[in-house]
């Protein structure tokens, strides 16, 4: 039994040489007809461009995120420096904006202190003092410039001359004016179209209307809104026709003989920054050198 078992397992010559002739004839003819090959060749390019594909595409991620990354970086710090620009031209075009003002203030102011026959003094306001005594004015000159106690004070505004007030203090390097609006300033007057003449008063605030007193009523019919009150110049105290304001209200009290009548300042004090201070007792040596334009 044994031995035929192993004759059963137990190739013969004929049949090997058979088998490996077989399998050399069909490798044979696989490499010659060239399909063995190109199959190979196939899966290996498949393989490759598909993990060469990958790659590609991992590589452009990561450089499309650094490019990304740098370039908003860089966008970053172009726009900061844009920024700084834009703030730097904006402050320029403010600072070149508020020159131009101040030249065509100061242009102003000097065609109108040479026009004036008396000697004046051009100044700034440096400081309001509404808690005082008086509602004081404080401006940058004094008596080394040539101010003294009671001189008036004019303005000009947008062209058109108004009172402002006097000097009632004067230190060595700067002086206090008393405006007109100030309780005990009183004023000389005279109303421009009737020539009547009265008092004008302030009521101790720059936001309240002047008072114009002792204007009969005979000459109610006469007077009309918008009439404009100027300095009379009889008491020496202020130049003749200066403006002063104009009437803003008319009442009639029963009690009374003279009109109550309301004056707007013909200065805006909420925007005052310069002044002249008249000296009426000396002639100014610069006028007539500078003609006034017309406005």
């Amino acid at each position: 039994m044994e031995a035929k078992r192993h004759r059963a397992f137990q190739f013969r010559l004929p049949e090997l040489v058979l088998c490996v002739l077989l399998i050399f004839s069909g490798v044979n003819l696989a490499f010659s007809s060239g399909g063995f090959v190109d199959s190979f060749q196939r899966v290996g390019f498949t393989v490759f461009s598909t993990l060469q594909k990958g790659l590609h595409s991992v590589t452009s991620g990561l450089a499309s995120t650094v490019t990304a990354v740098h370039e908003l970086s860089r966008l970053k710090t172009e726009n900061k420096i844009l920024e700084e620009q834009l703030k730097n031209y904006e402050y320029f075009q403010r600072n070149n904006t508020e020159i131009r003002k101040e030249n065509e203030r100061l242009k102003e102011q000097l065609a109108f202190a040479t026009s004036l026959e008396q000697k004046n003094y051009p100044a700034q306001i440096i400081g309001r003092n509404p808690d005082s005594l008086y509602s004081g004015l404080t401006i940058n000159k004094g008596s080394r410039s040539g101010i003294k106690k009671n001189m008036p004070v004019l303005a000009v505004q947008g062209g058109n001359v108004g009172l402002v007030g006097k000097v009632v203090t004067v230190g060595l390097g700067t002086s206090i004016v008393m405006p007109v609006y100030d309780l005990k300033c009183n004023v000389s007057a005279r109303i421009q179209n009737t020539r009547d003449v009265g008092i004008v008063s302030g009521l101790g605030s720059a936001d309240v209307p002047l008072s114009l007193r002792y204007i009969k009523k005979r000459v109610l019919e006469e007077l009309h809104y918008g009439d404009i009150i100027v300095t009379s110049g009889e008491t020496e105290n202020f130049p003749r026709d200066i403006p002063i304001g104009t009437i803003s209200r008319i009442s009639i009290l029963d009690y009374d003989s003279s009109l109550s009548i309301d004056i707007v300042p013909a200065v805006d004090f909420s925007r005052l920054e310069t002044v002249v201070v008249v000296d009426l007792h000396e002639v100014n040596p610069a006028a007539g050198m500078i003609p006034v334009q017309a406005q």
